[in-house]
């Protein structure tokens, strides 16, 4: 980690930064460079900085001679310079929180383009096509998340004139700069100030975290998935994030790159394809994965790109994965000796296994019933509901107390508060790598991906179930079956590693439990949380509805009762392991 100043420092690999300065992206590309593995060359401008950028309406003094100090790192490593006219050097600007935000903060790509560099590009790859897409990407990006402009998609074969009156029409706060540093300091307010906005507070207080943190900002050198038929981009994941199953998942799309994939705008083909027109890049794909699981001892979700056949990894991250990937990869990695089971019961939440104890079909009901739609399967589970098209619908009937199914083309950041809302999510494009599958699957909410063009006019206001598993939609509420905790060969070994460490014991309500349990639900404000410390002083054991939810078992290990009784003892086990923890947690501090 080489300092450039006060609030840049260099991703050499030489050291690994703190990652509450330098966000999990910079943290993770100065990993898998300190671990030799071919990653673009990048510089990380710190949480610190955008905590004073935020507070004082301004860049901090001294940013902007740093980050041209880190972009002469670059230019250094990779032999090119940034705004020149012969071997010019194109930038990636990615957010990175110190915890993951998948899709909820800013990024700007191939910054550093203009009319002349454009040029350059065209002369030094001999496409001018490569070229003119490039700049039409950043042009199309920059305009949207840096000017906020309700921008369509910019026509290819557009000319610059044309192109810079679309972005005027679309309500730009002003032209897209040509200088580059321009477009560089553009684009760091953009990444600093998409840390307060709408969808990134939502996604904190929905996953309760801290408002105040900040992101850091990623400046890495640009490779080009989509220059010529030897070039392309895609996702891996290390391990099925849908099922947990031990083999490489992941997408690719040739001439493209990354955010044609996690738009979900776009096909993707699976990684078969990129073996069998890039095998060399292939296989070292698949060795850099195997590695990368190995150094994290958890799954990893792998953003890549070729480069005319060769190899590049953009960043790796702890992938998001469906609760029964959660359940069978803990036990997996617990039976391939690589955590232990203390570790494996922090990598399951209570919540993930009150998703899998969620009801599915009942047998035969799909069969007997008309199917509406049918896509890919990327988020488990069983919605039931009736559809609505905006996300801003969904999260206000939501909120009022009803079922909704979002259906949308495709979703984006934008569409994550109706999302949250939603029993389930539908869309007419995109794949399991998309943005979609992605944030569905780490809220646990039923999603299938990919169901055609028009599905989303021709559910509107009908009641659905959605089965996220099966990538089906059928018309109407389908009768569904509550699956037993026990009967799970995973859950079971979670189970009996719960039952070990948990600080109280937990019976079911059709189990034989210790006499004297106090029955919150017969008791006066028994069903309000916040009343359990008074209520349960003094008791050995309680039982209730209150008691379901991990406030309920976390208000029970504090006033330090032997047991509880609750109507699902697993995820109640859970909850009261990681209530402990965090008692053990704030002793210690």
């Amino acid at each position: 980690m080489g300092a450039v100043g006060r609030w840049v420092f260099s991703l050499d690999g030489a050291a690994l930064p703190d990652r509450a300065r330098a966000g999990g992206k910079a943290w993770n590309i100065a990993s898998m460079r300190h671990a030799g593995l071919p990653v673009p060359p990048a510089f990380v401008v710190t949480t610190e900085a955008c905590r004073a950028y935020l507070a004082e309406g301004a860049l901090p003094g001294g940013l902007a001679d740093e980050l041209y100090a880190g972009i002469a790192v670059l230019e250094a490593e990779t032999g090119r310079r940034f705004g020149a006219a012969e071997k010019p050097l194109l930038l990636s600007i990615r957010s990175g929180a110190a915890v993951s935000m998948p899709g909820m903060l800013d990024t700007v790509l191939n910054l550093g383009i203009n009319e002349e560099i454009e040029a350059a590009l065209a002369r030094e790859s001999g496409d001018a096509a490569f070229a003119r897409d490039t700049h039409r990407r950043f042009h199309d990006m920059y305009a949207r998340i840096v000017l906020k402009a309700g921008l369509g998609r910019l026509a290819p074969e557009g000319r610059i004139e044309e192109w810079r009156a679309a972005v005027v029409e679309a309500g730009a706060v002003g032209p897209v700069p040509a200088e580059p540093n321009d477009q560089l300091l553009g684009a760091v307010r953009a990444v600093f100030d998409s840390w307060n906005g709408r969808r990134a507070r939502r996604y904190r207080k929905h996953h309760g975290l801290p408002d105040d943190a900040g992101t850091a900002v990623t400046v890495q050198a640009m490779v080009f998935g989509n220059l010529g038929k030897r070039s392309g981009t895609g996702v891996l994941f290390t391990r099925n994030p849908l099922t947990g199953v031990p083999e490489l998942y992941g997408e690719y799309l040739a001439r493209a790159q990354g955010e044609d994939v996690v738009s979900g705008q776009l096909a993707p083909q699976g990684l078969d394809a990129l073996a069998t027109s890039l095998p060399d890049a292939h296989d070292a794909l698949i060795d850099a994965a195997r590695r990368l699981e190995a150094l994290n001892r958890d799954v990893q979700d792998i953003e890549f790109s070729v480069q005319e056949g060769t190899l590049y990894l953009l960043q790796t991250r702890t992938a998001a994965r469906a609760p029964a990937a959660a359940v069978r990869i803990a036990v997996d990695l617990v039976n391939e000796g690589t955590i232990s089971t203390d570790e494996a019961l922090t990598r399951v939440s209570a919540a993930q296994v009150r998703t899998l104890l969620m009801p599915r079909l009942a047998e035969g009901a799909g069969e007997a019933a008309a199917l509406l739609a049918e896509g890919e399967g990327a988020g488990p589970g069983i919605g039931i509901g009736r559809v609505v098209l905006e996300a801003d619908e969904a999260e206000t009937r939501g909120e009022a107390g009803e079922n909704v199914v979002l259906a949308r083309p495709t979703t984006s950041p934008e569409d994550v508060h109706g999302m949250v809302a939603a029993c389930a999510v539908v869309t007419e494009t995109g794949g399991a790598t998309s943005h979609a599958a992605v944030v569905s699957r780490s809220l646990g909410v039923p999603c299938v991906v990919g169901c055609g063009v028009g599905v989303g006019a021709a559910l509107a206001g009908r009641e659905v179930t959605v089965d996220g598993k099966a990538g089906r939609v059928f018309d109407g509420a389908l009768p569904v079956s509550v699956p037993a905790e026990m009967d799970d060969p995973y859950l079971r070994r979670i189970a009996a590693w719960a039952r070990a460490a948990a600080p109280l014991a937990v019976y079911r309500a059709d189990e034989a439990a210790p006499k004297g349990a106090l029955d919150l639900d017969r008791l006066p404000g028994g069903e309000d949380r916040q009343r359990l410390p008074w209520l349960l002083e003094g008791a050995s054991g309680a039982s209730g509805g209150a008691l379901a939810s991990d406030a309920g078992v976390a208000a029970a290990v504090a006033a330090g009762l032997d047991f509880i009784v609750v109507r699902q003892a697993l995820p109640a086990l859970l909850a009261a392991c990681a209530a402990d923890r965090a008692l053990r947690a704030e002793v210690a501090a």
